[in-house]
């Protein structure tokens, strides 16, 4: 199966973008090569830009902290295994201490390092970076892999309290998924939302069904729709089979 996930609000988009830069900079990062270590620092030149744009730390503390309430009433339920709830309250606790340890703006030490700030400037010129342009960061991609490694990580790690946050958040957003089974009658589909409040819509069906869904979705209805993938710049076609999908509803 392969399943699309389409945040249904901008505070849940911006969640999925982070974890998605926040998993690819990790791991270019861990890897040996110059030019996985350039691509990782864009990374986190993007995790900066993304995370700064809202008040994160402040939506994360409030939701995390909702959460641990909400869970800390289901002790003493006979359907849950209490090893593993205070070992999902825990984390909760941890993190809320280590996101309220940060202090100042997102990535404000960064900011104040006129090094990557001028690598950070020049990147978003194309070919900005050539050694001619700045000659100290063609030195430090030069240097040994592990010196690079260390610098990254350096400048990564003050930065992963947010990512914990993120992680605790979006795992109990999609471990709160409904499922259900359905049929796009010739590649469309729609449903009354009823006013019902959905965060997340995930969309699944067989990786080798040449389909992919297109979703839109608001308090009254949601509409899919399923195009035939195509890498030849062709105008999207409709799927004319009926397609047999599982949506899943996700809310916090």
């Amino acid at each position: 199966m392969i399943s699309y996930e389409f945040p249904i609000n901008e505070r849940i988009r911006t969640l999925l973008r982070l974890e998605e830069l926040y998993v690819r900079t990790s791991k270019l990062a861990n890897r040996d090569d110059a030019l996985d270590h350039h691509m990782a620092l864009l990374g986190i030149f993007e995790i900066m830009e993304v995370a700064s744009r809202a008040d994160l730390k402040s939506d994360l503390l409030q939701e995390l902290e909702r959460q641990r309430q909400t869970l800390a009433g289901l002790r003493n339920n006979p359907h849950i295994s209490e090893d593993a709830l205070d070992l999902v309250l825990t984390e909760i606790e941890t993190t809320h201490t280590r996101l309220l340890e940060m202090t100042g703006k997102f990535g404000q030490y960064l900011r104040e390092n006129e090094w990557l700030m001028a690598i950070k400037q020049r990147v978003s010129i194309p070919g900005g970076v050539c050694e001619f342009d700045l000659p100290s960061y063609h030195y430090w991609r030069k240097q040994a892999a592990e010196r690079r490694r260390a610098d990254l990580e350096r400048w990564l790690t003050p930065l992963m309290p947010i990512k914990h946050g993120l992680d605790i958040v979006l795992k109990l957003l999609r471990d709160s998924a409904k499922s259900n089974h359905y049929t796009a009658k010739q590649g469309s589909f729609q449903q009354m939302s009823g006013g019902k409040v959905v965060q997340l819509l995930k969309v699944s069906l067989p990786n080798d069904l040449p389909a992919v869904p297109e979703l839109s979705a608001n308090r009254y209805a949601i509409n899919i729709r399923f195009i035939v993938p195509s890498t030849s710049g062709e105008r999207a076609k409709v799927v004319e089979a009926d397609i047999d999908f599982t949506l899943s509803y996700c809310n916090l």
